[in-house]
């Protein structure tokens, strides 16, 4: 209250009133340190952190997040990287190593969250042809520097845990045992969808299906991580996967011939699609030379698929069936595929209560589900379509988190 000295109280007939009267305070913002890969145009680490620099927008005109971008450790710095004329503009501490970052030199932490953008730069290829990117070691970084500094706060992790079952479980289970608020996802799961509909809860699923694009890593995460927030809704909550299998090329066709993959369910996705150049199977067929479906066979006998079929599509679909109905549902995840890129705004929109309240606005289970599938169908594809059994995904889980449509801002 050290405005009091020189506030006026004459006409105030008692000091309550008085202090009623008074304006609110601005919410003090959320200082973060940004811990990324790098940071060029259009990172991962430009479009999350650029908005807590430049408004949602990122053009200084759109609604200011409650994060604040204290300081910032970057991996690699690339030709075009921006965060050091960044931190001369707008003023965050660009660090040699994460434990400065977190907390600029002091014996304590001196922020309140930590957004994690292992996304983009060099790094090795594995085996199964993901990006080896150092999340671990971020991890283990900024999970030390809480263990010197006896204080943790809220991390965020853009995208999946890791490339790997191994070091995505070491995550997932160190932060819990050390109590450690983590959440971390997809940018496409909360964006704007057409029509706006959600697989409904509480009902029983016979097969959900994304149709997904792109390379199978990146966007096979993204893929996944949509079909997982479709299916966590379904009667009783998510109860486990049992195996996943990659089908490629031929034997997908084969899959939709015998019914393995649903052609109802297909062509209901495909027929969502804005920007839809193919019309029946056959011409699908003819478009896509290498199909490529995750197939996930969930304990509770719902079936999930992710369809890749670059040279047809250029989106992201969803369609669902209920086992009492013979009716599909679907719909096209809308992104927006130029600056400002608002599906990003989206997802801050949800970092950003999480970082507040340390509770996650959707649980990180669903980011362990959809890491852990996706090691799995890369392994089997690179073991030519053998069945992968998934017995650390034989776990259950409730997600309370609604999907709502946003608003219109930035398009």
């Amino acid at each position: 209250m050290r405005f009091l000295s020189t506030w006026r109280f004459a006409g105030c007939p008692s000091l309550l009133l008085c202090l009623l009267a008074l304006p609110a305070a601005a919410e003090e913002p959320l200082r973060v340190a940004g811990v990324v890969t790098v940071y060029r145009p259009n990172s991962h680490a430009d479009v999350i952190l650029g908005r807590l620099l430049k408004t949602e927008t990122l053009d200084g005109r759109g609604r200011v997040s409650r994060l604040k971008l204290v300081s910032l450790y970057v991996d690699q710095q690339p030709e075009k990287d921006l965060s050091q004329d960044l931190s001369r503009e707008y003023g965050f501490r660009l660090s040699t190593t994460i434990r400065d970052a977190l907390t600029h030199g002091s014996p304590q932490l001196a922020v309140d969250g930590v957004l994690v953008i292992a996304e983009h730069g060099d790094y090795p290829i594995s085996l199964t042809e993901q990006v080896l990117y150092p999340k671990r070691r971020f991890f283990e970084e900024v999970l030390a520097t809480f263990a010197e500094t006896d204080a943790v706060v809220p991390i965020f992790s853009d995208k999946h845990l890791a490339d790997n079952t191994p070091d995505a479980l070491w995550i997932y289970n160190t932060v819990r045992e050390r109590g450690v608020p983590l959440m971390a996802g997809s940018s496409i799961t909360s964006t704007w969808r057409s029509p706006a509909s959600d697989t409904p809860r509480g009902q029983s699923l016979s097969e959900i299906m994304v149709l997904s694009y792109g390379p199978l890593d990146a966007y096979g995460f993204h893929g996944l991580d949509l079909l997982q927030s479709l299916a966590e809704r379904r009667a009783g909550g998510e109860t486990g996967v049992r195996q996943v299998r990659c089908l490629s090329g031929a034997a997908v066709w084969q899959a939709v011939s015998t019914g393995e993959l649903s052609e109802p369910l297909l062509m209901s996705a495909l027929g969502r699609m804005k920007r839809r150049s193919v019309a029946s199977l056959d011409e699908l067929q003819q478009r896509v030379r290498e199909p490529v479906a995750f197939l996930v066979d969930y304990r509770d006998g719902t079936r999930g698929a992710v369809v890749t079929l670059n040279g047809a599509i250029a989106e992201w679909t969803a369609a669902w069936q209920l086992r009492e109905s013979a009716e599909a549902s679907s719909t096209v995840i809308d992104l927006q595929d130029e600056p400002p890129y608002m599906h990003f705004g989206h997802l801050l929109r949800g970092i950003e209560p999480f970082m507040v309240s340390r509770e996650p606005t959707w649980p990180v289970e669903r980011t362990l589900f959809s890491t852990l599938l996706l090691d799995a169908a890369l392994t089997s594809r690179a073991q030519s379509g053998a069945v992968i059994a998934t017995p650390d995904l034989q776990r259950s889980y409730v997600s309370r988190w609604n999907w709502s449509q946003p608003d219109t801002a930035g398009r």
